[in-house]
């Protein structure tokens, strides 16, 4: 099977990285076993970037290798360390590539040296324990997840970004025609179709550099997909002209430069998108005596159609200098009229993105299907496994209004609530006016260690203030193990027949 070197169109997977997950940790030390939430974020996932270089004419990679993954992002860990970024994923385009989604809709025009699109954005990352505590959740037990990445499928065609059409019928010399005036060499023959891929070529008119390609194979039929040419139309839809090659020495019956002229302009219209494109016309291959004879006798009708006419030669270069001066004055004056195209990062936003309601709600036959960024990315972050990671999404929930919502269209309590999108999504069973979460000790997020005094802790205070008190000889050691058995050890010090005295009792038997 034959190798493609030039492909201009192809599908590509594309799946950015996964965000890191955060982590829930407490710091831990040497008398010091609870000193709170220490744990670190997960690391963005890479994306994958498509760049324009100059450098790149073909897609031939990506019609190799269809599937392209981004780097994951890290995940968090204690003493808050924050997983490492995923790197991002730059894709090499060629300049003029028109980027579509599966179902053939516009994503991008990447035209100009160094434009990028985010085709795919990476994942955030999960946030840590560490970044979720506040003044009412101290100790939380739980931390994010990190987003999956985006993955698509999208296709991208190339249409070449070139100054000059040549366009013209097989072996009518476009490709000798592009080697006379520039330095390409693309491969010439004397049978039809010798060119199946389009040529690019560099022309110098004095001042004007500009590039010139043509379109192979273009015949009678090619707009319904006959031949080569239907294929390859797409690269002259850039051209600020288009040149009509005609073969005035063709040795098929029945053609005549006119014809042909009637023929190619008849597939451009059906095509469509090039009518406003000026028109140049070549009389190839007037080095033949015949052809000469040809051109002779049709120039005068092309003229009387306001055609600019040009008898050449590729083989001998005869007439090459007057139409290359004819392109560069037509170069010349759309750049004067077309903007300076520079390099720019293309951003593709979410259908919802501007809008004003961050989530909709709408009953379907499986319950109440909750729609939105904030909502669905809540759900893709949490830990279905922890019940306070539940909890801490109903909050969220409740506050971005979504059961008051859900409450004003009719759901009661035990209806079903979808949140996500159809082909990922999670089921709830509603229960409004219900704090998840209770049955926890303390509130969500707050753990009672942190405000309870341990037992620990407070007989080193009792013994630090009996020590205020106590006798010259004694020590800390006596301070504590009277605190811990005053039946045994008595007071430190009493007046004789005082409560304090333990002989009182006997003394006084009416006490």
């Amino acid at each position: 099977m034959a190798v493609p070197t030039f492909v201009d169109k192809v599908s590509l997977h594309v799946s950015a990285g996964r965000g890191g997950h955060g982590v829930a940790s407490v710091h831990r030390e040497k008398f010091k076993p609870l000193g709170g939430p220490d744990g670190g974020n997960g690391g963005q996932g890479g994306s994958i970037i498509l760049r324009v270089d100059p450098d790149v004419t073909t897609l031939i990679d990506y019609h190799h290798s269809p599937k392209r993954l981004a780097e994951n992002g890290g995940h968090g860990a204690g003493s808050h360390k924050n997983g490492g970024h995923g790197s991002d994923l730059v894709l090499l385009v060629p300049d003029g590539t028109v980027v579509t989604d599966a179902q053939g809709n516009a994503l991008a025009d990447m035209i100009g040296p160094g434009t990028e699109l985010v085709i795919a954005a990476g994942g955030r990352g999960g946030l840590g324990n560490a970044a979720l505590a506040s003044s009412k959740r101290k100790a939380p037990g739980f931390a994010l997840l990190g987003e999956p990445g985006e993955e698509l499928e999208i296709r991208l065609e190339l249409k070449v970004v070139a100054d000059i059409g040549l366009v013209g019928f097989p072996s009518a010399g476009k490709s000798s025609l592009i080697a006379s005036i520039s330095r390409a060499r693309p491969k010439i023959a004397d049978y039809p179709f010798t060119t199946l891929v389009p040529n690019l070529g560099v022309v110098t008119a004095g001042e004007t550099t500009f590039t010139v390609a043509d379109v192979p194979g273009l015949i009678e039929g090619a707009s319904e997909g006959r031949g080569l040419g239907h294929d390859f139309l797409r690269h002259i839809e850039r051209c600020a002209a288009l040149v009509h090659v005609i073969d005035t020495a063709t040795m098929e019956p029945g053609r005549n430069p006119v014809e042909d002229l009637d023929i190619m302009e008849n597939e451009l219209s059906r095509y469509g998108g090039l009518e406003d494109r000026p028109r140049l016309v070549a009389l190839n291959k007037i080095d033949v005596p015949d052809g000469r004879d040809i051109s002779d006798i049709t120039i005068d009708d092309l003229r009387d159609r306001g055609l600019r006419v040009f008898p050449v030669s590729a083989a001998s270069g005869e007439g090459m200098r007057e139409l290359t001066f004819a392109m560069a004055e037509i170069v010349r004056a759309a750049r004067v009229e077309r903007e300076v195209v520079a390099s720019q990062r293309i951003v593709l936003r979410p259908p919802n993105a501007d809008s004003d309601e961050d989530f909709t709600v709408q009953e379907s036959p499986d319950g109440w299907r909750v729609k939105g960024t904030k909502p669905e990315r809540w759900v893709r972050q949490t830990d279905f496994s922890n019940d306070e990671a539940v909890g801490f999404l109903a909050d969220r929930l409740n506050r971005l209004g979504v059961e008051t919502k859900l409450v004003r269209l009719g759901a009661v309590q035990g209806d079903t609530v979808i949140i996500g999108s159809d082909d990922n999504s999670v089921v709830f069973d509603f229960k409004p006016g219900i704090d998840a979460g209770a049955e926890n000790l303390a509130r969500r997020g707050e753990d009672e260690r942190f405000e309870e005094k341990r037992p620990a802790h407070g007989r080193r205070r009792a013994i630090q203030d009996g020590m205020e008190d106590r006798a010259e000889t004694e020590t800390r050691a006596d301070v504590a193990r009277r605190l811990d058995k005053p039946e045994k050890y008595g007071p430190k010090a009493y007046v004789i027949g005082s409560r304090e005295d333990p002989d009182w009792a006997e003394s006084d038997p009416d006490a």
